[in-house]
């Protein structure tokens, strides 16, 4: 009789505004680790609104969330915030006390910042954000994951599932992550050649900026200054 793994407790921040893939992405990965439990965290336990029009129920408030092997922070606009909220900030420092692994996908990354835990570390974030990652003592390495001890940061949204496989490779050996890769078929053929900066169009880069991610990145700088 072969014994049960021993639980393996993540847990994912949930707040609203959150970018939904940052988290279900991983949450899809991490959640076939041999023994995984997965808890999704939040001030309170009612609908968390995500940017794609839907909620999600959270499983337990910060005050009721057992302790993390894995914490993970996510990342979306509602992420402003996350780096103001002194009690949530707490609760990512106490986690990341004892946990195995500290972990973000995209601007999660400027949470556990505002928290404190990047300081002389290597971090990433989503490539309008990375700039923002100095202020708070670490630096960017241009990466879509990127590991430095037991932080593990992840570039922008889809990087998520990377960053997972990679955690899951070093917990259950790279055969069991690879299995996993291949029960979801992860296997990207992007129909554009615009995933990143550095392969974009200029022309689409720059509308990018414009519209959205200069006037984001210059509210979150001026937040994380007056904190």
């Amino acid at each position: 009789m072969t014994d049960s793994p021993k639980p393996f407790h993540i847990v994912f921040l949930l707040f609203d505004g959150i970018t939904q893939l940052d988290f279900t992405g991983p949450a899809q990965v991490l959640c076939r680790i041999p023994g995984a439990v997965i808890h999704t965290a939040a001030k309170a336990v009612q609908p968390i609104q995500t940017d794609s029009g839907f909620a999600i129920l959270p499983s337990t408030s910060l005050a009721g969330c057992p302790q993390a092997d894995l914490l993970c922070v996510p990342g979306g606009f509602g992420i402003r915030g996350v780096i103001q909220d002194e009690a949530t900030l707490q609760f990512l420092r106490d986690q990341a006390a004892a946990a195995e692994y500290v972990t973000s996908v995209c601007t999660g990354s400027l949470a556990l910042g505002a928290a404190g835990l990047l300081k002389g570390k290597r971090a990433t974030s989503h490539w309008a954000y990375t700039g923002l990652l100095e202020k708070f003592g670490a630096t960017h390495e241009k990466a879509r994951v990127v590991k430095d001890g037991n932080l593990i940061t992840a570039g922008g949204v889809t990087s998520g599932i990377d960053f997972a496989l990679t955690v899951v490779a070093e917990i259950a050996g790279q055969q069991w992550a690879e299995s996993i890769q291949l029960s979801l078929e992860y296997d990207p053929h992007p129909p554009f050649n615009s995933g990143h900066p550095d392969v974009a169009d200029p022309r689409t880069l720059a509308l990018m900026r414009e519209r959205v991610y200069d006037r984001q990145a210059l509210d979150l700088a001026d937040i994380i200054d007056r904190q």
